[in-house]
């Protein structure tokens, strides 16, 4: 936090009503791709061999197609899916910061000042399980990427539609 005060002169726009200063979109990005690089690592050890295996132990389901797509696919998309909107929606309710978030030394904050609630935590995350959807779900997720980094860019707060979907959160620079 900062020494700046509510209605101060010279006080930037960026600055909360509680003093604590709106992290900037750049930083914002670099925490969601180290986060994004770790949530990799995990998908190709852990769940790629799981999802394999399942796909040819002979089980039927798994491999088989449903609709022209992969069942194994889909299935490989909703843990990718649980995972991602699970890791950002536990690390933020508990913590207020997810690894990359505690690397470039910000924080996501409830309107209260507190932590997020678990439901505002999904809420602000739940954008990540649009992959689930075949071929589409992709472009949906890079289209909603697009649209937050525009809100977030376009408001003097610094916040998100996501954001205010989750009912007043926001990321904070800290010390």
């Amino acid at each position: 936090m900062t020494d700046y005060q509510p209605g101060e002169q010279g006080v930037p726009e960026d600055v909360n009503v509680d003093g604590t200063v709106a992290a900037d979109l750049m930083p914002r990005f670099l925490a969601r791709l180290i986060d994004g690089m770790i949530l990799w690592l995990v998908f190709v050890v852990i769940i790629v061999p799981i999802v394999v295996v399942a796909a040819f132990s002979g089980s039927g389901g798994i491999g088989s197609t449903f609709g022209g797509f992969s069942t194994g696919g889909l299935v490989a998309g909703i843990i990718w899916a649980a995972a991602t909107v699970g890791y950002f929606a536990v690390m933020e309710s508990s913590r207020g910061q997810t690894v990359g978030k505690m690397l470039m030394k910000l924080k996501t904050q409830g309107p209260d000042g507190e932590n997020p609630s678990l439901e505002m935590a999904v809420k602000r995350n739940i954008w990540n399980a649009l992959n689930i959807i075949p071929i589409l779900g992709a472009l949906a997720q890079l289209g909603a990427t697009i649209y937050i980094a525009i809100t977030i860019s376009q408001s003097g707060t610094n916040t998100g539609w996501h954001d205010t979907f989750a009912g007043g959160t926001r990321v904070i620079k800290i010390d």
